[in-house]
């Protein structure tokens, strides 16, 4: 009898257990919806290391310290890199020709702009210039960098200093606006 009593009291347990289990289901969507009310990332990422290919060429590579993925937002996702990133593209032959470091970035999934902040460098190893600027927006489909803060771009010959400018993303055919500095030019 007290081993009968032993057995009941455990299937009691067990399907009670199960029951609240089983009446604790969350879809997919209710779980999204939970964390974008809460402003809460959907994925973390530490050390992150990402490798985008082409045709099975490496492209460009993407390394950061910790990647927040807010995906999850319906109108603007976005990703967030809030302890700084570092892009290397490759288009020689496989060497490195543009590497873009930043302190921290933003970049958004639909309109593929990202923003770079703090201590932002872009250097360009095939000509061997160098751009410096605290912000700067970066429209990926179009290959292109904007800011409208100060910055220093330094070329074999020159060095431009400046606020604002527009340049392309291996930091030829640049625009540069309220500009100083001695500028090598051709006649």
């Amino acid at each position: 009898m007290k081993n009968y009593k032993q057995i009941q009291t455990k299937s009691i347990a067990v399907i009670y257990f199960t029951v609240m289990l089983f009446s604790c289901s969350n879809s997919t969507e209710e779980v999204r919806n939970f964390l974008e009310e809460k402003n809460l990332p959907i994925g973390k990422a530490k050390e992150a290391y990402h490798v985008y290919k082409d045709s099975g060429r490496i492209t460009s590579k993407l390394i950061t310290p910790l990647l927040l993925d807010f995906s999850n937002r319906k109108n603007h996702p976005y990703n967030e890199f809030p302890k700084g990133i570092k892009i290397i593209n490759f288009e020689n032959n496989g060497k490195d020709s543009v590497t873009i470091v930043g302190n921290y970035a933003l970049s958004y999934a639909k309109t593929e702009i990202s923003e770079i902040k703090g201590n932002v460098v872009i250097t360009n190893h095939t000509d061997k210039s160098r751009l410096e600027t605290e912000q700067l927006f970066w429209d990926q489909k179009t290959k292109y960098f904007v800011s409208e803060k100060a910055f220093t771009l330094y070329k074999v010959n020159d060095t431009i200093t400046g606020v604002g400018f527009e340049c392309k993303e291996d930091l030829s055919k640049h625009l540069a606006k309220k500009t100083t500095g001695i500028i090598e030019t051709k006649e």
